[in-house]
């Protein structure tokens, strides 16, 4: 019940100024972000590959709208993939990116969006590494899926995400597993109408259960974004029906949650990948991330109450 309605305060401007105003949050959102700048993220991204994991990173903020601003993230992308080669990490750590922020809803969009996200996807490429498209709300996937083919032509390692709870998600999977894609796989947070979605808790477990099954049965890398134990679990049950080896799928889980689950994966010789966002433009991750899980809510609640 709860997770709508901070959905629809990650839209909302007022809900931005106070959630950004409060004292708490700076503390709280460091949980979750570890920082605002590439300075400040390297020295997580080399922490975090000293333990024996492997990185994808999130340049955050949507709310473009300008030619100017989307050119402006694409740039940050490129810093951050510099940064990357020189220390040699490019291997360890890709990139996530959402195409909202190359402008994908301006006018011309789908050709802005692809314009931009093309060079970051060859300078990853050229460090060893590459680039996953982040799924959006459902008016998006049209145009995310086909900047996706398109970039498959000359960088075919270059992923993209599916959304459990939307409808047309076991179709999107089966073409896409049968196509050799490398397909991360997550429930879905965005507000999405009962026309597409299911709205349902165990309705979108149970077709996240049959997703994972397409894309373990296809020809496809699949990386199995979650934090749920037990879709963990008939995750690795699946790998081993399919006969795939360890190296042949990953899991992937949020910056700042679960992180002793990291290592225990991790430890089991399984590829886990920590997705780690970081920049000034927070907010509607933050947000998304509370909507995901009642937890994150009551830690950001009960640590708003003891600073008060």
């Amino acid at each position: 019940m709860l997770g709508p309605v901070i959905l629809a305060a990650s839209r909302s401007d007022k809900m931005r100024k106070l959630v950004s105003a409060a004292p708490v949050t700076k503390p709280v959102v460091n949980r979750f972000i570890p920082g605002e700048t590439v300075d400040q993220v390297v020295p997580i991204v080399e922490e975090t590959v000293g333990k024996g994991l492997e990185l994808t990173l999130d340049v955050v903020g949507e709310d473009i709208t300008t030619p100017e601003q989307a050119a402006h993230a694409r740039d940050a992308y490129l810093e951050l993939i510099e940064r990357l080669g020189r220390l040699g990490h490019g291997t360890k750590a890709e990139m996530s990116v959402k195409l909202s922020m190359f402008g994908q809803a301006l006018e011309g969009g789908h050709e802005l969006a692809l314009a931009n996200v093309r060079p970051v996807v060859e300078a990853a490429a050229e460090i060893g590494t590459t680039v996953t498209l982040d799924a959006e709300d459902h008016t998006t996937l049209d145009s995310m899926f086909a900047i996706h083919e398109e970039l498959r032509k000359d960088f075919p390692q270059t992923g993209c995400v599916i959304q459990a709870y939307l409808f047309r998600t076991e179709a999107d999977a089966r073409r896409l597993a049968a196509n050799g894609s490398r397909v991360r796989i997550v429930k879905g947070a965005y507000k999405e109408p009962a026309e597409v979605a299911y709205q349902d808790k165990r309705e979108i477990d149970k077709a996240y259960v049959r997703i994972m099954r397409i894309l373990m049965e296809g020809s496809g890398y699949p990386m199995i974004g979650s934090h749920d134990p037990r879709l963990i679990a008939i995750g690795q049950e699946l790998a081993r029906r399919a006969g795939r080896k360890l190296d042949e799928y990953e899991f992937q889980m949020l910056y700042g949650i679960r992180s002793e689950e990291h290592l225990r994966l991790a430890a089991e010789g399984h590829r886990m990948r920590v997705y780690t966002a970081y920049g000034t433009d927070w907010y509607g991750y933050f947000m998304r991330r509370l909507a995901e899980k009642p937890a994150n809510l009551l830690f950001f609640v009960r640590s708003m109450i003891t600073k008060n």
